[in-house]
């Protein structure tokens, strides 16, 4: 199932959705060598970045295993956002997203995120502004709408169309529901139904049969999969296969899944440095652990251990004898 995002072939209509705090470069890395369409990286906030902060610069590092790698941008300057898409343009992003689904209060109150699209004139002169400004694919994510009278994506998504956007990623809840209750993918489906563009499906697509269901009622190209690859960076290419061959893969034996988290671990402190490492990597450690035996305990050691090779002792301690007991 290849889809294009103009000019982009993306191998499968797979891609790992932005996550802030989680797809930072060796998480990207981890899920795009499990086997991915695409990966798009954390929301980098476009004045930060013009600014070159060095967190924000972090943020948007990426390396060639990554490839195509989209970088998604957050901002409400029509002229802030598209210099910040020529820089991630110079830097080597493949293509550009530009973020109008973020629900956080913080993003919201400065009229960035799914604030702007409450405001469709200026989301028309910003999509605009960026299309203009660079020569790779532009692409848009937003949620259905502000709230529940005002479910406008269908109209944001022919504006976007209009502006030279090549292709939409929706999340099925409004922006005042942020998490709560179920995605609406059948509402895709009139995104869907606006235009001629890729349309991506996204929100609450956490196992095989949410994916059949998400694809049938929406009538979507492709999905987005986020909080689904929590402490599961192998599940996107659980859904490529059986979305390619019906076939429903179970996940990595148990020594595999050490192995990736141990790699992981390693890549984390790579990029981050030891002290920052250590801490940025609790929050993966104890989803790769959700559901395991003695997990709470587990998470309980390492969130109190500031030693790497302490840390990586308890990861082999924990999982050494649950890879006995399923070779038992």
């Amino acid at each position: 199932m290849t889809v294009y995002i103009g000019n982009i072939r993306l191998e499968s209509p797979v891609v790992l959705a932005p996550m802030s705090g989680v797809t930072d470069m060796p998480f990207r890395r981890l899920v795009k060598g499990f086997g991915v369409g695409l990966v798009v990286s954390e929301m980098i906030a476009s004045k930060a970045m013009i600014h070159a902060a060095r967190k924000t610069m972090k943020m948007a590092t990426h390396c060639s295993d990554e490839h195509p790698m989209s970088v998604q941008l957050a901002g409400c300057e029509p002229d802030v956002m598209a210099e910040a898409a020529r820089m991630n343009e110079d830097r080597g992003a493949a293509i550009i997203d530009i973020n109008m689904g973020c629900p956080v209060k913080k993003v919201t109150n400065g009229d960035a995120g799914s604030a702007l699209m409450r405001d469709e004139k200026l989301a028309a002169s910003i999509l605009s502004s960026v299309v203009s400004a660079v020569k790779i694919p532009v692409t848009l994510k937003m949620r259905t709408g502000w709230d529940e009278t005002s479910r406008n994506a269908p109209e944001i998504a022919r504006i976007a169309e209009d502006c030279g956007i090549q292709a939409l990623a929706v999340h099925g809840r409004t922006r005042c529901q942020f998490y709560k209750g179920r995605a609406d993918w059948k509402f895709i489906k009139s995104v869907k139904s606006a235009v001629g563009i890729p349309v991506f499906g996204n929100g609450d697509v956490n196992n095989l049969d949410d994916v059949e269901q998400m694809f049938q009622d929406s009538g979507a190209d492709g999905v987005l999969i986020g909080r689904g690859t929590y402490g599961r960076p192998w599940f996107p290419s659980q859904v490529v296969r059986f979305l390619e061959t019906g076939e429903r893969v179970s996940a990595p034996a148990m020594d595999q899944q050490m192995t990736t988290v141990l790699n992981h671990y390693e890549a984390i402190l790579d990029h981050y440095g030891m002290q920052p490492g250590v801490r940025i990597a609790r929050k993966h450690l104890g989803w790769y652990s959700k559901g395991l035996p003695s997990s709470a305990e587990y998470r309980g050691v390492i969130n109190r251990l500031d030693d790497p090779a302490a840390v990586k002792s308890e990861i082999r301690a924990f999982y050494e004898p649950l890879i006995g007991k399923m070779a038992a």
